[in-house]
């Protein structure tokens, strides 16, 4: 198909990128600009994937940073500014020029918009037959080849293509203001969306039988996790009512009870916590909780003195060496335990509700 005729679609509303999508567009000017250089010097690019919805339209699946260089670079692109080229190896008169302004100096010719426009795209479908799983599955497949996509953002763009809505529903719980005021990310962090891969971790672990936890069903956690999560999205919105009601119950008390403390190091020596978001931390008490209020049992409100005991009795080396498998495996069954309220904390939690 041509470019022209795939810009058409996308205007006419047939071709579908969603907007969760545009989060992943992360091209450099100067990688979008070598783009359009490859183009206009004829050299072939990759195939890109679409799915067919029932309705007909193509969804797309693979191919992001080449069709919204194509879109933005012609001022198609939604919610995006048009592209400025840079100036490339083998066409540095692309320098400061765009699909088509009022000055001509800084426009593309006629003759290489129309190059662009009769170019063509070697385009894979995915038939709406296809069951959903063999869809994610490629999805996963063609972004491990040379994606600088990380294993998070792979999995949200997975769960958007099954469930936005569920997409949507952890991006709501990710944005919780206890859940922000507990973790505390850097923006690096929240910027590879590292706080959705929480959130999911979260729903997948906290109540997790302890049988279950073992090293043979936790192994390559990544994919686990991957699977697990496509899970929760197909059956979305099972479970979700009761999921955020744990969810905001869990990093309420914590905020209250020590905030990003708690999923910090407390330094013995200097008598103050340290550094920045663990997750050790997060699977100690964030989980620990999260089991006690899913199961309705009492749980911990000094959460400090906790986890100043907690990190005191730990060896500094804590993490050295471990797997994430053999981390989970430790520690949240640990959370769990220290997290539990005795019995003088209990008699007062029923003393509190009586009256």
């Amino acid at each position: 198909m041509s470019i022209g005729e795939l810009t058409n679609m996308y205007r006419d509303g047939e071709l579908i990128i969603r907007p969760e999508f545009q989060r992943f567009y992360r091209w450099s000017d100067t990688q979008r600009s070598r783009l359009v250089e490859s183009i206009l010097l004829g050299i072939p690019m990759p195939s890109i994937f679409v799915a067919q919805a029932e309705g007909g339209k193509w969804e797309l699946i693979d191919g992001l940073q080449r069709v919204s260089t194509i879109l933005q670079l012609q001022g198609e692109l939604k919610d995006t500014p048009p592209l400025i080229l840079c100036g490339t190896k083998y066409l540095p008169a692309l320098k400061g020029r765009q699909w088509m302004t009022e000055d001509e100096d800084h426009s593309l010719s006629e003759a290489q918009r129309l190059d662009v426009k009769r170019s063509k795209i070697d385009i894979k479908i995915i038939k709406r037959e296809s069951s959903p799983e063999a869809k994610y599955d490629l999805f996963q497949r063609l972004n491990n080849y040379g994606s600088s996509l990380t294993a998070q953002e792979m999995r949200s763009a997975l769960l958007v293509a099954v469930s936005s809505d569920f997409f949507a529903w952890i991006e709501k719980l990710a944005s919780r203001e206890s859940f922000i005021a507990c973790t505390l990310l850097s923006d690096r962090l929240i910027d590879e969306r590292y706080d959705l891969e929480l959130v999911l971790r979260f729903l997948f672990l906290h109540a997790k039988p302890k049988r279950e936890l073992t090293l043979s069903s936790l192994k390559d956690f990544s994919q686990v996790l991957d699977d697990k999560s496509v899970e929760l999205a197909s059956e979305y919105p099972r479970h979700s009512v009761k999921l955020e009601k744990v969810f905001n119950a869990t990093f309420e008390h914590i905020a209250t009870n020590g905030g990003d403390d708690i999923f910090r190091k407390w330094d013995p020596v200097r008598q103050e916590f340290k550094g920045s978001f663990l997750n050790t931390a997060f699977e100690v008490f964030g989980l620990g909780i999260g089991y006690h209020v899913s199961e309705g049992s009492p749980y911990r409100h000094d959460l400090v003195s906790v986890a100043q005991e907690f990190w005191t009795k730990l060896s500094s080396g804590f993490a050295t060496g471990k797997s994430t498998e053999a981390r989970l495996v430790q520690y949240i069954p640990r959370g769990r335990e220290i997290t539990a309220a005795g019995l003088e904390q209990r008699a007062a939690d029923i003393a509190g509700h009586r009256q």
